[in-house]
């Protein structure tokens, strides 16, 4: 029988942050050093990169922004296993403990809202003063008996299914989509894209099974600490009856912004009403 294996001390080396089962998740920060700090978490596939136009607009206003790749995504390493919620927030726990952030706002796109969710009740919100849902995909994704409005397995299984068969089809057949909007860039599309792309289908694939089974509701419930949840109307990723407006209601004293036009990547379609609004939050709930 072979020993196990100790799990490590987490350790920051350079621009990685080490966690306790030895994987490497890539970080980097914009801003003043000094500045509150502001953590942006991606959603599912897709790297710090993402959040560019939000660290150059926050760092502008004094915040110390801080990005961090989940494993498998960006620059972190791509660890064989741990593509689950659980995991998730315990990486997301190591960091913020190993930086010794407090004080954090943190914003999540699409997926992570779940990863953080799960970080606040696996890990309390003392390191937390406030959270930003854009587009959430939580509460409860999937159809069951308690969720008659959610999506059926079967559809999630055939998505799975044509992923295995064409993930970049899947990206190019959706990318307008994600925009809905005229008055984007095809430059913008591409790039995208073309980082969603560099996600390997087996991390896709993982991700997307935890996400869609993990039911979140009790956990909204227990949230304590202010809440700002945006979400677009035309969002065809994360239909928002299904999610952006009971992820609101579910979470005590949330505000829920919704708007009228925006689709899944509102971050780039409704930029500057979004900045103004996270700004706004963030100075009315210090």
């Amino acid at each position: 029988m072979q020993a196990r294996q100790a799990l490590k001390s987490p350790a920051i080396h350079g621009c990685f942050v080490e966690t306790r089962d030895g994987t490497r998740l890539h970080w980097t920060q914009w801003g003043p050093a000094r500045g509150p700090a502001v953590l942006f978490l991606s959603s599912a596939g897709m790297p710090i990169q993402m959040w560019d136009y939000q660290i150059v607009a926050f760092a502008d206003q004094g915040y110390r922004c801080i990005g961090v790749d989940r494993r498998g995504h960006g620059g972190s390493d791509h660890a064989a296993s741990g593509y689950d919620t659980d995991t998730f927030a315990d990486d997301l726990a190591t960091f913020i403990e190993t930086l010794d952030l407090h004080g954090l706002t943190i914003i999540t796109h699409s997926m992570a809202a779940g990863e953080l969710v799960r970080y606040l009740s696996r890990h309390g919100s003392a390191r937390v003063a406030r959270i930003v849902l854009l587009s959430p995909t939580t509460p409860f994704l999937l159809k069951t008996t308690d969720n008659p409005d959610g999506i059926p397995e079967e559809v999630f299984a055939a998505l799975r299914d044509s992923w295995r068969k064409d993930y970049l089809r899947w990206i190019d057949d959706n990318t307008d989509a994600f925009f809905a909007s005229a008055n984007t860039s095809t430059g913008m599309r591409r790039w995208l894209a073309a980082m969603l792309a560099q996600f390997p289908v087996r991390f896709a694939i993982a991700c997307n099974e935890s996400l869609t089974r993990t039911d979140f509701r009790a956990e909204l419930r227990e949230i304590s600490i202010p809440a700002l949840v945006v979400h677009g109307d035309l969002d065809a990723s994360a239909p928002l009856a299904l999610t952006g407006i009971p992820t609101a209601a579910l979470i005590p004293g949330s505000r829920l912004e919704i708007y009228e036009g925006a689709a899944h990547g509102l971050m780039y379609t409704h930029m500057e009403r979004l900045h103004s609004d996270i700004l706004r939050f963030i100075q009315d709930t210090q």
